[in-house]
């Protein structure tokens, strides 16, 4: 682990890697110093730096002989995997832009975000768990019976490459893709990797917003790769741990704060084909698990398994899952545990504290200091003047780790003249530089680790025939944070249940999107309304909250 300076603000400098901040240039550097070591494991599977090097060459070879270059939207659909890294590395090595797709996509969501992407090439597995993507893709795009797709659906969408089973003439077998790579020789590859820039646009990650539609942001390769070695100071971690965490790659948190920080550490990541607290302890007890991170629920249903207390889970040593750690490790009170504040549109933390260090009483619930590089402003939203030390407002952001954009929203819209991203986090510095988190000024879930947008919800729901008003809220939950609960109100002589407004919304949204509780009613004036005549939002939380968090 780097060494670092003694804790608090203004105690640490920025800690960049000593080599041009490229995809190119990281996966070189990591497979040069840790070759043989394992980088990710899952199942029998064994990825060596040394082979992560050479499978995202084979498949950066075979993109380029099939006209992908710099820019090009490459799609991918896939759970945390040897392949997925192998994959995400090939993007970056050629300069391709990587949109990276959340495998819990029901169809109409991956369909909106394949057409707002402009997704060009898609890299996709035909199958994982329960969920069919061959068929998923057939719902939504127009794909025919030839391996050139023309859909005017989804216009730029050329062609799609499958790693499994497919018998349909539109999903190309990803051993073909790597055939037609052979045509591409190394030093091609080199020549084209040379050209990739820190400035180049590299992944493409959404994330829910305070509209309906999810935000695409767009981070760099630079800022990729500084982010999570410059965040190595604060966390231990070395070439010596194996990391287990059930985040997936496609959202900041796996990809920057996982992927990321075990290429630069030389550490493993130590994959599952599914989350079960069973099967998952006996993975940790196995594979001699050192740093185990994940959700607080996860810990909930780690620790209440009949299998905890028989495990040998004494290699765990490091991770946010404190019930694994030590006595003397162990900090009851979760005010008192460091927190960091981040969003997908900063890559991950922008605020940090020392990860093994119990804070003082006079500093409880603090969530840090800034990261080296980044700036922050507290701004009163309704006067738009800087806030002073003590005084909550809107958290503003700039600084290295910030996105380059957001897709198809113009500069103007997303950032102020001089670059400040305006979060809709709330929370305020203290005298000393310490920040404190508040809240959310909009209306986002914040949902066991995922955002939820409160409209895109309302929107299914107010598809249900029979359904005349919806009103989507958090309600809080111990483990959770804040659990989706919905308020429904039904046309008259149309009855639906709890359980099949729930099904209905399950069919088109993710599973962590879909309401945990539903309150039917069977008039408006059922419900709180303000004199303006628009619904009291406050009002319908905590009436929900009265009725659910029993």
């Amino acid at each position: 682990m780097p060494s670092s300076a003694g804790p608090g603000p203004g105690a640490h400098s920025v800690h960049f890697p000593p080599y041009e901040p490229t995809i190119p240039q990281m996966i070189r550097a990591a497979a040069t110093t840790h070759g043989a070591r394992e980088l990710a494991v899952l199942g029998d599977r064994r990825l060596t730096f040394a082979d992560a090097d050479a499978a995202s060459a084979a498949i950066a070879r075979g993109l380029l002989a099939n006209g992908v270059g710099k820019g090009t939207r490459v799609g991918l659909l896939a759970p945390n995997s040897p392949d997925w890294i192998a994959a995400w590395l090939a993007i970056g090595r050629i300069g391709a832009l990587g949109v990276l797709l959340n495998t819990y996509y029901k169809p109409r969501e991956l369909d909106w975000v394949l057409r707002h992407a402009d997704v060009q090439v898609l890299l996709a597995v035909s199958r994982h768990l329960n969920h069919d993507y061959l068929a998923r893709l057939e719902e939504v795009v127009s794909l025919g019976d030839s391996p050139v797709i023309r859909a005017p659906s989804h216009p730029y969408l050329r062609s799609v490459w499958i790693w499994g089973q497919s018998d349909r003439a539109w999903a190309r077998p990803m051993s073909e893709l790597l055939a037609t790579g052979e045509a591409i020789s190394p030093d091609l590859l080199a020549v084209v990797e040379g050209q990739v820039a820190p400035s180049d646009d590299f992944v493409m990650v959404y994330t829910s917003g305070s509209t309906a539609s999810p935000k695409g942001a767009v981070h760099a390769q630079g800022a990729v790769v500084r982010h999570a070695h410059n965040l190595w100071p604060f966390r231990d971690l070395s070439s010596d741990d194996r990391v287990y965490s059930p985040m997936p790659l496609f959202w900041v948190g796996g990809m920057s704060s996982m992927l990321v920080a075990v290429l630069h550490a030389g550490a493993c990541l130590v994959f599952e084909e599914r989350f079960e607290p069973g099967e998952t302890l006996a993975l940790i007890e196995r594979e001699k698990v050192t740093s185990a991170s994940g959700w607080p629920h996860v810990a909930k249903l780690l620790v209440e398994h009949p299998d905890f207390a028989t495990r040998d889970l004494s290699s765990v040593r490091g991770g946010t899952l404190h019930a694994f750690l030590s006595a003397e490790q162990q900090i009851d009170d979760p005010e008192l545990r460091v927190n960091s504040l981040g969003m997908t549109e900063t890559l991950g933390s922008h605020t940090v504290g020392m990860i093994d260090q119990k804070l003082p009483e006079e500093r409880r619930g603090s969530f840090g200091w800034p990261v080296p590089g980044m700036e922050h402003r507290i701004v009163d939203p309704e006067t738009g003047s800087e806030c002073p030390a003590g005084l909550r407002g809107e958290v503003w952001v700039r600084g290295y780790a910030l996105m380059a954009g957001l897709y198809k929203v113009e500069r103007a819209d997303a950032f102020t003249p001089d670059g400040w991203y305006r979060t809709g986090d709330s929370g305020y510095f203290d005298d000393d530089g310490y920040f404190y988190f508040t809240g959310r000024m909009g209306d986002v879930i914040k949902s066991a680790g995922m955002n939820i947008t409160p409209r895109e919800i309302e929107l299914v729901l107010e598809e249900l025939d029979g359904v005349t008003h919806a009103f989507v809220c958090g309600i809080p939950h111990p483990d959770r944070l804040e659990d989706v609960a919905a308020a429904v109100v039904l046309r008259p002589g149309r009855p639906l249940s709890a359980d099949q407004i729930r099904a209905f919304v399950a069919e088109r949204v993710a599973s962590y999107k879909v309401p945990r509780h539903v309150a039917v009613f069977n008039a408006p004036d059922e419900l709180p309304w303000l004199d303006s005549g628009k619904i009291s939002l406050t009002g319908v939380r905590q009436l929900l909250a009265e009725r659910f968090s029993g």
